[in-house]
């Protein structure tokens, strides 16, 4: 199943300059949401992270994962129209630097799901490297 931004839109509440996926390329509600988010230099954190060497944050990837999860899990029907909030980042690992240019590949794939708690596998790559992995907790409210 492929999601434009319009389709994004309709499932989370994020919006820009703050929603992190520009589109999903596969997904199965209630299990995993592949995305990507294709990096412009003209991305407002640029102007401050870093002027001489740009770098998206890191904090900002992981929102981006947050943010594909959360197309998987808010496409269930029982949760329509809900918001996924953070609940916990553990295992967390930065292994390469995402800049301007970049086409960065969203991976969530949501491991253990009760009542409205969950915790997903998220992976971020660019061009086949891996350049964060963390298991990510939230609460559907």
């Amino acid at each position: 199943m492929k999601l434009g931004i319009k389709e994004i839109e309709q499932i989370i509440p994020h919006r820009h300059p703050f929603l992190l996926v520009d589109y999903i390329e596969d997904m199965v509600p209630g299990e995993y949401a592949i995305g990507y988010k294709c990096v412009t230099f003209r991305e407002d954190f640029f102007k401050g992270h870093f002027p001489q060497e740009p770098v998206m944050p890191g904090v900002l990837i992981i929102e981006a994962l947050a943010q594909t999860g959360a197309v998987a899990a808010l496409s269930l029907e029982e949760n329509k129209g809900k918001i996924a909030y953070f609940a916990g980042i553990n295992k967390c690992k930065f292994k390469g630097k995402v800049v301007p240019g970049d086409k960065l590949k969203l991976e969530t794939r949501i491991v253990r799901s009760k009542g409205p708690l969950g915790v997903g596998e998220a992976i971020a790559s660019v061009d086949g490297k891996v350049v964060v992995t963390a298991e990510l907790s939230f609460m559907i409210g």
